[in-house]
């Protein structure tokens, strides 16, 4: 008779889950990406309308086992917890049977930052210090929390469309770790000196311009995962060197990469090497102190099941 499924809510995620841990995670499951140590097709999604999304990731990581995660993205639910909301469902590649279901809004939160931590820690220049962030979301928060387990940070700048929630997030960043960190009231502000900028909005059109980034910066782009809704403009794509997450992904339904191709500024030879090449040592990131590094995100089913395999195996307290 076969194990009984185990369920593993957000309360434990959240508990047992920590970004530190969760960089080292992603670090090797990026390299296994890179290295063809995985199986995973596009992501599929669904036009809800109004902004709704529904999504499905399915994959097979070495080690880990094979599954999927299936995610509503309801930005209204954001207001009420997580705008992400669903279940990374695992199975034993050993037998093919269902092991384990995992509450994913947590899941995704704590590792799309931690993803962009690791991409941090290799492309941004060792002496960064001052970080930009560019939303007020549920990622904003998990994004600072992350970041300043590989850079020390003097400083936090926070802008988004709603002050009084920038402003919040700087207090809870200031009480709850730490850190010096206030409400910018523009992107040029926020942008203005900064070594590390992370754009986790919901934005459709630009908010982050080539004119606003100093030489040397290193941008995390988060906010947009589908082709479509881009937060970066097209001139600063071409300027950076460009690293995606996946490449055939970020090729397909990257929204930064789509426009500028479009534009004519660039063509497929522009992007880098998967971001697992770099933590790899397979292949160079950044060359010089002066260059603009963008690690383009649009997240991967192999984050989700290295995640939820090290949640089963390790079980809980």
């Amino acid at each position: 008779m076969a194990d009984p499924i185990r369920f593993i809510d957000v309360v434990e995620v959240r508990r047992r889950l920590d970004h530190a841990t969760c960089i080292a995670l992603m670090k090797d499951a990026m390299i296994a990406l890179a290295e063809g140590r995985s199986r995973q097709l596009l992501r599929g999604i669904i036009d809800l309308d109004g902004g709704d999304l529904f999504g499905v990731m399915p994959g097979a990581l070495d080690g880990a086992g094979f599954g999927a995660k299936i995610i509503s993205i309801f930005p209204s639910a954001a207001a009420h917890g997580s705008s992400h909301q669903g279940v990374i469902i695992l199975f034993d590649r050993a037998n093919g049977a269902p092991v384990c279901v995992i509450d994913a809004s947590e899941v995704t939160a704590i590792r799309t930052a931690a993803a962009s931590a690791a991409a941090t820690d290799a492309l941004a220049r060792p002496e960064a210090r001052s970080l930009a962030i560019l939303g007020t979301g549920e990622q904003a928060w998990h994004h600072i929390a992350a970041i300043r387990y590989v850079r020390p940070l003097d400083d936090v700048r926070i802008w988004g469309r709603s002050p009084e929630k920038a402003a919040g997030l700087a207090d809870r960043v200031a009480r709850d770790l730490g850190l010096s960190a206030y409400c910018a009231a523009s992107v040029a502000e926020a942008a203005n000196g900064a070594d590390i900028i992370c754009t986790l909005t919901g934005a459709t059109e630009p908010v982050l311009f080539g004119a606003q980034v100093q030489d040397g910066t290193h941008i995390n782009a988060v906010g947009s995962s589908r082709a479509g809704p881009s937060e970066i403009d097209e001139a600063l794509v071409a300027r950076a060197r460009f690293v995606p997450d996946h490449r055939e992904g970020v090729l397909a339904q990257g929204a930064e990469y789509l426009r500028a191709s479009a534009s004519g500024l660039i063509t497929e030879a522009h992007v880098l090497p998967e971001i697992g090449n770099i933590f790899s040592g397979a292949a160079a990131g950044r060359l010089a102190t002066s260059d603009v590094t963008i690690y383009k995100s649009l997240g991967s089913i192999v984050q989700d099941l290295a995640c939820a395999a090290w949640l089963w195996k390790t079980e809980g307290d």
